[in-house]
C-alpha cells in the first residue's frame, strides 16, 4: 500500500471460512487514510481461519487469514514435531513444506513448554496469531484444554481466545463487560440525542489527523494575494480551452503550478522527517485534497507536478478529481505525495489552518476568491478599485521549517500569481 502506510482497517470479508479461493482472487477489503482496496490471495486453497474482524486495524506484516493449500503437509495439525533423539524441535511451516527451521530445545521450552507439548500431543493446530496471544497472556495447557475451538476441525481461533480472556476477566471482576484497547472519555448522553457511527474512512481520518498533531509542531503563515490577472486570463481562455481540449480549465491547476514552481525554489519544504534525519524528495508530487459526496476528503497525488505544462496539469487534475468522486482511485493514485494543497474556498471559507498530511512537512490552504475594494498603485497616483483577492494559509512543521522559510515560500506563490502573464497562450 506504499511505504508511508503502516496499518489498514479491515472493512469486509469477501470469503467465508470453508470457501475455496483461487490465486489472485480477492479475500478481504481494507481501507487506509488514503484509499480503499481489495487484498488478493497469493495461494489457491480453502479459507480456514479469519485472523481479524471487520473494523479491526491490521498492521503491515500481520497475518490476515490462514489458507489451507495443496502444498500443506499431510495433516495441517502437525505443526510442531519433537525429536527426542537429538533434543531439537522442528517447526514446519503450515503452507510451504520446504521451510523447516530447527530450534534449540533449551531456547523454546521456557514459559511456553506446556503449550508446545500440548500442540504435539493433541495434534491441535494453533495459528501464528493465536500462538502469540497464548504466549502474551500466559495461557496454560490446562486452560487451553478447556477452550472449545470453533474453527475447522475444532481449531482455536482468535475469537475463541479473546472470548476466553473476557470470561477469565469476569471471574476476577464481574463488572467487566468487554476488553477495550486504549482509553475512552465518558460523554454525557441526553435522552433524545442521536448516536451516529463514524464511517470507516471517518475513523481512519480521525486517527490520521490526531497523530499528525502529536507528531508535527504546527505553525501557520498567511498572505493575501491579488489574483485579478489570473481571474481575467482564465475567463478569456477557458471556453476555447474546453472546446479544443475537451477539458474544463479550473483555478486548481493554476494554483498547483504556482506551488510546484516554488517547491523547486524552496526544496526544504519538499521533505519528510525520519527520526532525526531529513529526507529531501527528488520528485515534486503534490497531493490535491478532494471532497467526497459523504463529506470526507481524499488526497490523490499529481506525480512530478513541476514537469507538467498547464494543459497536462489541467488534465491530471480533472482525471484524479473524477476518479476520486467515483471512488475509483487505485493505491498508486494516492501514493508518494511530498506536499499537499487543499481548497477551503470552495466551501466559502476565506482561509483555514489545515493539518499536515504526514509524513510531509507542509500544506497550503486556498481561500475563496472575493471581489474587494483595494488601493491600486499607478504612475499617476493611488486609486481605489475592485480587485479579485484571496488568502492563502500555509501550515508547516516547525521542527524543520522555520518561520522565515515558511513565509518566503508563500510569498513566492503570491508573487508568481500576481505576475501572471495575461497574454499567455495555452
Amino acid at each position: 500500500m506504499g511505504e508511508s502506510v503502516a496499518e489498514a482497517t479491515l472493512t469486509s470479508w469477501l470469503k467465508d471460512i470453508g470457501e475455496s479461493i483461487d490465486m489472485d482472487e480477492a479475500v478481504v477489503e481494507i481501507a487506509t487514510d488514503k484509499v480503499d482496496s481489495e487484498v488478493p490471495s497469493e495461494y489457491k486453497g480453502i479459507l480456514v481461519e479469519k485472523c481479524f474482524k471487520i473494523d479491526e486495524v491490521i498492521k503491515v506484516g500481520e497475518t490476515i487469514a490462514i489458507i489451507e493449500t495443496d502444498a500443506e503437509i499431510q495433516t495441517s495439525e502437525e505443526l510442531i514435531q519433537v525429536n527426542q533423539k537429538d533434543n531439537t524441535i522442528t517447526q514446519v511451516n503450515p503452507v510451504i513444506t520446504e521451510n523447516i527451521v530447527p530450534i534449540k530445545k533449551e531456547e523454546t521450552f521456557t514459559k511456553d513448554a506446556s503449550i508446545i507439548k500440548k500442540e504435539s500431543s493433541d495434534n491441535r493446530f494453533y495459528s501464528p496469531l493465536v500462538k502469540n496471544i497464548i504466549k502474551k497472556e500466559h495461557i496454560s495447557e490446562f486452560e487451553l484444554q478447556s477452550i472449545k475451538g470453533t474453527g475447522k476441525k475444532n481449531r482455536i481461533t482468535k475469537s475463541d481466545i479473546l472470548n476466553y480472556l473476557k470470561s477469565r476477566l469476569k471471574q476476577v471482576d464481574p463488572n467487566i463487560s468487554d476488553i477495550h484497547i486504549g482509553s475512552e472519555i465518558n460523554v454525557d448522553k441526553i435522552e433524545n440525542d442521536q448516536i451516529i457511527e463514524m464511517t470507516k474512512m471517518g475513523k481512519i481520518i480521525s486517527k490520521h489527523m490526531s497523530d499528525s498533531i502529536k507528531i508535527s509542531a504546527h505553525v501557520q503563515s498567511f498572505i493575501e494575494v491579488d489574483v485579478t490577472k489570473v481571474w481575467n486570463w482564465r475567463n478569456r481562455v477557458k471556453d476555447s480551452f474546453q472546446k479544443r481540449e475537451g477539458e474544463r480549465l479550473t483555478f486548481t491547476p493554476i494554483f498547483i503550478e504556482a506551488v510546484a514552481v516554488n517547491l523547486r525554489l524552496f526544496p526544504m519544504l519538499n521533505v519528510s522527517v525520519d527520526g532525526e534525519k531529513i529526507i529531501v524528495k527528488k520528485d515534486i508530487n503534490i497531493g490535491m485534497a478532494t471532497a467526497l459526496s459523504d463529506g470526507n476528503l481524499i488526497v490523490p497525488v499529481i506525480k512530478k507536478a513541476d514537469q507538467l505544462n498547464l494543459i497536462g496539469m489541467a488534465k491530471v487534475v480533472n482525471e484524479l478529481s473524477k476518479k476520486a468522486r467515483g471512488n475509483n482511485l487505485n493505491p498508486d493514485d494516492v501514493y508518494g505525495g511530498t506536499y499537499t494543497v487543499t481548497n477551503v474556498g470552495v466551501f466559502g471559507s476565506i482561509m483555514g489552518t489545515p493539518i499536515i498530511n504526514q509524513p510531509q512537512v507542509g500544506i497550503l490552504a486556498l481561500g475563496a476568491i472575493r471581489k474587494v475594494p483595494a488601493v491600486i498603485e499607478t504612475d499617476q497616483g493611488d486609486f481605489i478599485g475592485i480587485r479579485h483577492k484571496m488568502f492563502i494559509s500555509h501550515s508547516y512543521d516547525h521542527r524543520v521549517v522555520n518561520g522565515a522559510l515558511g513565509s518566503q515560500f508563500i510569498k513566492g506563490v503570491k508573487d508568481y500569481l500576481e505576475s501572471w502573464d495575461v497574454n499567455r497562450e495555452i
